[in-house]
């Protein structure tokens, strides 16, 4: 149990590492093209444009890690903090590229700026929100910017400096073959994150500042020991293992997918010597030859190894012997295997499940050759912690949503973030998707990995129900403990109309209407907005425009039409209209009795739309509500509820 546990920690923080390097993997191999067409030594030497080689490298590539370090975190807030605080060690320490110290300080930042929020939220008086958002990312960011160009930055620079000077130890003394020991285990349990992203590509990137590449780009990357095993596997492999292998060898190497390999080398445990002595060989031939890359080769395929080798014929020559040398290596070992081994019916769905439970979470990729769909199939991710809700621009049916499901997610005693927003702005490592049926295409577009799961009614859905007894079921001792009374959210305080009217005012709230159209609600509540001071007038036609994509129909009698994700900078305030139609306006076919129409901004008016949701969940407060006879009286109701 304590294995698993320290193995599940160690994926995590591996993860965590990689997920602020592979979003920015673009990036540095932009640079490395550059270095490698542009220096003295490149292949169209630029004086000019070589210029750019030195600023990128010591400025744009940490600040990146440190922004998407502390966007994980804490968001796009936690974001620029973390951006604010790699500036100190950047300029602390100028003799090095501060990716180590970007990882540090990008997240830390950010966790410090999240704990700030946490401890004001709710306190800010309305109209003050911007104010003071402002000022304390400033100032917080300023501080801890100070702090690590005093303290952190040259204590990071030295610390590379060991790290760098460990690696050229063990290349003088032959020794870094041995290295594939750990990496080629650790690729299948999928714990080389930590080592790739977390050590490999800033001594990497450090030693192609005076080498002018890097052989640690190799290590893990090199798709030859993979290689070696399908294609012993497409010989002398049985069953669909053998049928598979052809469509994974392309994957694996020309896609750089090195995961689709795994479930054949679980299928035969022996497999592990292939891949360990074909990585051992590979390396090998690289320091005997002199290879190495000037940028990561993410993913390790065989196209990024080629666009990221320094134009030097020598250095093209040791790179792909090492490839072919892991190759041949892992394919004899591997053949050696199958053949002597036991002959049986290798079954790769099996082994697949094998692989998921070890990664935690379905692959994106395995699909592809065992023939069975993932993402939106099958089990549930293993140790889900981060469900979002997205819709067209995030504001509306999704933020109701996210209150009910957190709501219910608090009531189970789970630790699950469930956060919404606009489909465009999903996050990458959301690991479950909530969207009205017309947009889960899109969503599934924007993140394929995710689970998704579709409704056609956000405010009582049997889907969250659903979800939560699947939640309940995997859920772990370990996340049953982390359960913290910080985790409160809107739906927990109950928000009060009354101390909100510049949002919900008496004058925009109507009795007994009547409509022939959903179009002529729509118009009706986006006037209402726009004579409130809420909305300009180009907001009611992007109501109109949001309702054609998909309708803003949630439920149990009621509709929140609201403007696209374009039409925000429309919005002046946060503010809200509520129509009352007692017999109803059709919208696609459902009876609209309950009208909120809904302008947000900055997200001022998501606590009164939580307590919006939880009111609406229950049809016979809406039942109550269409039969008030006052705008005062249905204001009361949502008040008192």
């Amino acid at each position: 149990m304590a294995q698993s546990n320290i193995k599940v920690a160690v994926q995590k923080f591996g993860n965590f590492l990689s997920s602020m390097v592979l979003p920015n993997i673009g990036a540095f191999i932009a640079w490395g093209l550059i270095t490698a067409l542009f220096i003295p030594t490149g292949f169209f030497p630029n004086e000019n444009l070589a210029q750019l080689v030195g600023p990128m490298v010591t400025y744009l590539l940490p600040l990146l890690i440190g922004y998407t370090g502390g966007k994980l975190v804490h968001d796009q807030r936690g974001g620029v903090v973390g951006a604010i605080a790699t500036i100190g060690v950047i300029v602390g320490a100028p003799d090095t590229p501060m990716f180590l110290g970007a990882m540090v300080m990008g997240p830390l930042a950010s966790y410090v700026i999240k704990k700030f929020d946490q401890a004001i939220d709710g306190k800010i008086r309305s109209g003050f929100e911007m104010l003071v958002n402002n000022f304390s990312a400033g100032i917080i960011g300023g501080i801890i910017a100070i702090l690590a160009f005093l303290g952190i930055g040259p204590l990071v620079q030295s610390f590379t400096q060991v790290l760098v000077a460990g690696v050229d130890w063990l290349v003088d003394a032959g020794l870094l073959p041995i290295t594939s020991i750990l990496i080629e285990p650790a690729k299948i349990l999928f714990l080389n994150n930590a080592i790739n992203h977390g050590v490999m590509t800033p001594i990497g990137l450090e030693q192609v500042q005076y080498a002018g590449r890097s052989i640690l780009f190799l290590l893990e990357a090199n798709p030859g020991p993979g290689l070696g095993v399908l294609l012993a596997y497409l010989l002398f492999g049985r069953g669909t293992a053998k049928q598979s292998a052809p469509g994974a060898a392309i994957i694996h190497f020309l896609g750089g997918i090195h995961e689709i390999y795994f479930p054949y080398v679980l299928m035969k445990p022996m497999l592990i010597i292939s891949v360990i002595l074909g990585g051992m060989s590979g390396v090998f031939t690289l320091v005997l030859l002199g290879g190495g890359l000037v940028a990561p080769a993410s993913p390790g395929s065989i196209i990024a190894i080629t666009a990221v080798t320094p134009p030097e014929g020598m250095v093209y020559v040791a790179n792909f012997a090492a490839v072919i040398a892991a190759i041949v290596v892992s394919f004899i070992v591997s053949a050696i295997v199958l053949r002597t081994g036991k002959q049986t019916e290798e079954d790769i769905n099996e082994a697949t499940k094998k692989m998921e439970q070890m990664k935690g979470k379905k692959s994106s990729v395995a699909g592809n050759v065992t023939g069975k769909a993932t993402g939106n199939k099958g089990v549930l991710p293993e140790d889900v912690n981060k469900i979002v809700f997205a819709c067209d621009a995030g504001m509306g049916s999704s933020a109701m949503g996210a209150s009910l499901l957190k709501k219910k997610v608090k009531e189970a005693g789970l630790d699950v973030s469930v956060t919404n927003t606009a489909i465009s702005n999903i996050p990458a490592d959301a690991q479950v998707v909530i969207t009205q049926e017309e947009l889960t295409p899109r969503a599934q577009n924007k993140l394929p990995s995710a689970y998704h799961i579709s409704v056609d009614n956000f405010l009582s859905s049997p889907e969250y129900d659903k979800l939560i007894a699947s939640l309940q079921n995997g859920v772990t001792e370990e996340q049953a403990e982390l359960v913290e009374e910080s985790e409160k959210d809107a739906v927990g305080v109950e928000p009060n109309m009354a101390e909100d009217d510049d949002l919900l005012l008496e004058e925009n709230i109507f009795i007994g209407k009547e409509f022939k159209t959903k179009e002529e609600a729509i118009r009706f509540a986006g006037t209402a907005l726009v004579k409130a001071g809420y909305v300009e007038e180009s907001y009611v036609d992007a109501m109109i425009e949001r309702e054609e994509i998909t309708s803003t129909y949630m439920g149990n009698n009621v509709a929140i039409p609201h403007g696209t994700e374009e039409a925000k900078k429309a919005v002046i305030k946060s503010g809200f209209t509520v129509i009352q139609v007692p017999n109803g306006v059709d919208f696609n076919g459902e009876q609209a009795k309950l009208i909120f129409g809904i302008a947000g901004k900055d997200g001022t008016h998501l606590e009164i739309l939580s307590g919006i949701a939880v009111i609406c969940s229950e049809q016979a407060n809406v039942d109550q509500m269409v039969q008030a006879k006052t705008a005062t009286e249905l204001k009361d109701i949502i008040n008192s509820k």
